[in-house]
């Protein structure tokens, strides 16, 4: 049989319409995806693409206006207490009372939930987020990045099989970035299921099992992290010549070929068309010796944003065609 994923989306549409002010704004047109459990699931794209009206909608604060929303099998509308104890939410803000401590900031978040007393694991989770020397100091006192580990403890105490991270990285040096990095991996080894928005494409490709982009409230792409990096086609060589030119040779197997200093070249190519020796011995047959060859692959980033940007241009196609 076939496994129920962690999270599934139909046909999710949201549309925000303050009364008497016309249709209002649009943020999720006729969302559908899969998040499959146990995986490390990013959910990309641009401010305003309508990632974050998703996530309200998951946590309950934001009510859809059509589609079905299931979390771990329980339907958000007919089977809302299940579906709220089954996903643990991160906010991208850093949001509790600072007089508490740690320890007493799960116990009371834990009692919201309806744990027992004997079931609460606050140490345990202190531990794991290494907050445990810092179980009984005020969270005020706490720095930044503790503050977070905080945040995805407190998420984490009714021990939900789905937890959501918005944004856990903003703003926070690279050393604590590699730290919770480190967190987001453990807890899916533990067999949480991990779904991360973050705008770091080097850190959606280093974490995630799978990537959806949304842009202007659809969905682009929804495919595993490689085959999505994979979609780029273009690679670059960059090569040290022997001599200094003043012109940089162009061929038809070249997408592009620019001088970047009087001996050094950078030329792109379709790699599902050409490979690196036939470009090596186009310019050969220039005449050019070749003295040092680097390459570069296309990443993430580069497929970010050549999917977006063809969003954007075909929604402004579709509103010219519209005004016509």
């Amino acid at each position: 049989m076939k496994t129920i994923p962690a999270i599934s989306i139909c046909d999710l549409v949201k549309r925000y319409a303050p009364a008497g002010q016309g249709e209002g704004k649009l943020a999720l047109a006729g969302v559908s995806l899969d998040v499959p459990r146990g995986q490390v699931f990013g959910l990309l794209g641009p401010n305003g693409a309508g990632k974050s009206t998703m996530i309200n909608t998951l946590a309950g604060m934001v009510v859809k206006t059509s589609g079905t929303v299931a979390i771990w099998g329980h339907d958000i509308d007919h089977d809302r207490r299940n579906a709220k104890a089954s996903i643990g939410i991160v906010p991208q803000e850093v949001v509790f009372d600072p007089f508490f401590t740690p320890f007493e900031v799960l116990e009371i978040q834990a009692g919201l939930y309806g744990v027992p007393a004997s079931r609460r694991r606050s140490m345990e989770l202190l531990e794991a987020v290494h907050l445990a020397d810092k179980a009984h100091a005020h969270a005020r006192s706490l720095s930044g990045g503790m503050r977070r580990r905080l945040l995805i403890a407190k998420a984490m105490v009714h021990a939900p099989p789905v937890l959501v991270l918005d944004e856990p990285t903003a703003g926070v040096d690279v050393e604590l970035r590699r730290q919770l990095w480190d967190l987001v991996r453990q807890l899916n080894a533990d067999g949480v299921t991990v779904v991360l928005t973050t705008h770091y494409l080097e850190e959606a490709e280093e974490l995630c099992d799978r990537i959806a982009i949304i842009n202007h409230g659809r969905l682009i792409a929804d495919k595993p992290t490689r085959d999505l990096v994979n979609m780029a086609r273009e690679k670059v060589v960059v090569l040290t010549l022997d001599q200094a030119i003043e012109t940089a040779p162009q061929h038809a197997a070249f997408r592009r070929s620019v001088l970047t200093g009087d001996r050094q070249l950078e030329i792109a190519y379709d790699k599902d068309r050409t490979n690196a020796g036939q470009v090596l011995a186009l310019v050969q047959g220039f005449g050019l010796g070749i003295v040092d060859v680097t390459t570069r692959e296309a990443d993430l980033e580069d497929v970010f944003v050549s999917l977006t940007s063809a969003g954007s241009d075909s929604d402004q196609r579709e509103g010219a065609q519209a005004n016509v």
